[in-house]
């Protein structure tokens, strides 16, 4: 599982890459409709990931993903005070209790490129001030 959350001036956009044993990708991807920073984006989209992963029944997981410090946090490495990333971290070691074996691989951003994409790209989308989305109608031609 690939993962990524950025923040910029249009927004705040997470993703996350699941690629089974077989080379099949499930993508997910969302913008934000609150303001956080881009630690907590990036807790925003692993849980997205994890769930996704746990609501698949995927047992074993390598997640990989290029937020050195949320690693660190996860394996209880590095501390942390921040009352908002708290919430995050209680709640990542609660959903990798449903794994039978999870390893984490740190990787460089530009090794991230996919998740990275698809976060930027989900921060930059603009919305309307609505609690839906329009249909997209498509066709379908032989």
């Amino acid at each position: 599982m690939f993962f990524d959350g950025a923040t910029n001036f249009k927004g705040v956009g997470i993703a996350s890459v699941l690629v089974s044993e077989t080379g099949q990708h499930y993508l997910l991807s969302a913008k934000l409709r609150f303001p956080c920073t881009n630690n907590m984006a990036e807790y925003e989209a692993y849980i997205l990931g994890l769930r996704l992963a746990i609501d698949m029944n995927v047992q074993e997981l390598l997640v990989i993903g290029d937020s050195d410090l949320l690693v660190h946090q996860v394996f209880g490495e590095w501390a942390t005070k921040n009352t908002k990333i708290l919430p995050y971290l209680y709640c990542v070691q609660e959903l990798i209790k449903r794994f039978t074996k999870i390893e984490f691989k740190h990787v460089l951003r530009i090794q991230n490129e996919f998740a990275d994409a698809l976060t930027t790209l989900s921060s930059m989308i603009q919305h309307p001030d609505k609690n839906f989305i329009d249909p997209i109608l498509i066709g379908i031609l032989k």
